[in-house]
């Protein structure tokens, strides 16, 4: 969890310019409003360049990204390649298979090797917490945070807001329903903390094993979460439903009783998705065990976005890795 508290972060003025001054990003927690208006802001051109015949420019030609991810990844690390070239970067892919961590060399090592032969941005993705924090302090290249253990992966936070912003604008005073392993999954944390900074209402639903006691007692940076265990209560009036896979990988042992138990509680289908506003949008932030978590039906049907938040995945990126090589809100022609 983060150290600091929502209330203490200190909040952007209006005589404080828009301009990226972050060098890494390692979570949402860390963002303030100016933060993600500007990273918004940009996303908007990214999704221009997108469109265009031709989607791709020279922005960032001369730049070097490097993406080094010790755990498997589809979307996140294709779309991070796909960003970093239709900007006109250079890409270096990296899995830990494929480096020297099997031959005993260390994070700090491998990132102060990466840098040495010229990253200039470097994609991390590691199974233990706090890891990207860690690489960032011995390096002067900007880490971004594709994932770190249990505890946060905010690109995919920021694609899924600019998702809800998409479909249905302003987030200030939407239900945002999350809905599944929020104690395992670090999409939910970074959500949250993002949400809170947008003024969302957010409730979390599952089953109380599988709900993060930090959120279940009163905190004053947490005054618009609410948890419950009964999805019937959670769904009411939503406008967003988020929900999440069972992460078996990261659980020591099964903390539900069933998974058919899990199905008939949790599982987000045309019975349960009509609990909440007919507007509702249904999200996911993948992969999808569609029969588990949610049905096929609803997770390819009139009100799911989930196509949506891969194809602004890419954007976002782009988004940020612009943001990372140039330090300026202004976008070439």
């Amino acid at each position: 969890m983060p150290t600091q508290s929502k209330s203490a972060k200190s909040e952007p003025t209006k005589s404080e310019p828009a301009i990226w001054l972050r060098k890494d990003l390692l979570d949402t927690a860390d963002l303030n409003l100016a933060d993600f208006n500007l990273i918004f802001e940009t996303t908007e051109a990214m999704i221009e360049v997108r469109e265009r015949p031709v989607a791709r420019t020279t922005t960032l030609r001369g730049t070097t990204l490097a993406t080094l991810f010790y755990e498997n990844s589809t979307r996140t690390r294709a779309s991070f390649e796909i960003a970093g070239k239709a900007l006109g970067a250079d890409v270096v892919n990296l899995s830990a298979s494929q480096s020297s961590v099997g031959k005993g060399e260390s994070l700090i090592d491998t990132v102060r090797t990466l840098e040495a032969i010229g990253a200039d941005i470097l994609v991390l993705r590691h199974p233990l917490s706090g890891a990207s924090t860690l690489a960032s302090k011995y390096t002067n290249a900007s880490v971004i945070n594709a994932g770190d253990g249990m505890h946060a992966h905010p690109t995919q936070a920021l694609l899924d807001l600019f998702t809800i912003k998409q479909h249905l604008g302003e987030l200030s005073g939407r239900k945002i329903v999350i809905v599944g392993d929020i104690l395992h999954s670090r999409v939910a944390r970074s959500n949250i903390w993002a949400l809170l900074t947008l003024g969302a209402q957010i409730t979390l639903c599952g089953p109380a094993t599988l709900l993060p006691k930090y959120f279940t007692q009163p905190k004053s940076d947490l005054q618009n979460v609410t948890v419950t265990t009964n999805l019937k209560t959670a769904l009411s009036n939503a406008d967003v439903v988020m929900t999440l896979r069972l992460q078996k990988e990261r659980q020591r042992n099964s903390i539900i009783p069933s998974l058919s138990e899990y199905i008939r509680n949790y599982q987000i289908n045309n019975d349960t998705i009509a609990l909440a506003k007919s507007t509702a949008i249904v999200m996911h932030p993948g992969p999808v065990n569609a029969g588990f978590e949610i049905s096929q039906e609803v997770a390819e049907g009139k009100q799911s976005v989930i196509s949506a938040q891969v194809t602004n995945g890419v954007a976002i990126r782009m988004a940020l890795l612009y943001l990372f090589a140039t330090r300026t809100t202004d976008f070439p022609a």
